[in-house]
């Protein structure tokens, strides 16, 4: 129960840093009111980053006591500006987790919109496609081969951090909330935490 309660102590400190981190960019906006970024057309994204996973199933092999680290991959992101502020997206976080010692992947193929706040401070949500998968590098047959799809929606937030003509590299944090069903009428919940950096070309 100690190790339990230690857990979510640092869990949630670094919950609290990742969050004043990004608040705190956001509000290093240049003072400038002219705009730096023409963004017109298509976009394209990927993250690396890193953050915490919570797992929960029905059958009680996984509970959300137990939050464990985990690396981004794949974090891509699709889309196509509407106007200068405004796109629309299709997301695909997706967290490396340990299951039974084989791991797994918990993302999901998300359409979205991103919005700009301001020159270089953006929000970005959506509702779609939970998906609970093995990892590319480690599919076992008969072991760890399942495929499990559901609901998942996702809030993020990120600054850019630089931009030069169409590229831009920022700092963001991303959270995912996801059910995947399983056989026999089972299910598996995914609370998903990320920070990362994003290179982007838009």
């Amino acid at each position: 129960m100690k190790s339990i309660k230690i857990k979510k102590q640092m869990v949630l400190k670094m919950a609290c840093v990742a969050f004043a981190l990004v608040s705190s960019t956001t509000y290093a906006q240049n003072t400038s009111s002219e705009t730096t970024t023409q963004r017109d057309g298509f976009i394209f994204e990927f993250v690396v980053g890193g953050g915490i996973i919570g797992i929960e199933d029905s059958a009680g092999m996984q509970t959300f006591d137990k939050a464990q680290g985990t690396f981004v991959f794949p974090d891509l992101k699709f889309g196509y500006m509407l106007n200068e502020k405004l796109a629309i997206t299709a997301a695909m976080p997706g967290n490396i987790y340990a299951f039974q010692d084989n791991d797994r992947n918990f993302g999901g193929f998300i359409p979205s919109v991103q919005y700009w706040v301001k020159d270089r401070w953006w929000i970005h949500g959506g509702i779609g496609l939970a998906i609970d998968s093995p990892a590319l590098y480690d599919i076992k047959d008969n072991v760890n081969d399942d495929w499990n799809f559901g609901c998942a929606v996702m809030a993020s937030t990120g600054y850019e951090i630089y931009k030069k003509k169409n590229f831009a590299l920022n700092v963001q944090s991303k959270l995912v909330l996801g059910r995947a069903s399983l056989e026999g009428d089972m299910h598996k919940d995914a609370l998903l935490f990320n920070v990362g950096l994003g290179f982007s070309w838009l």
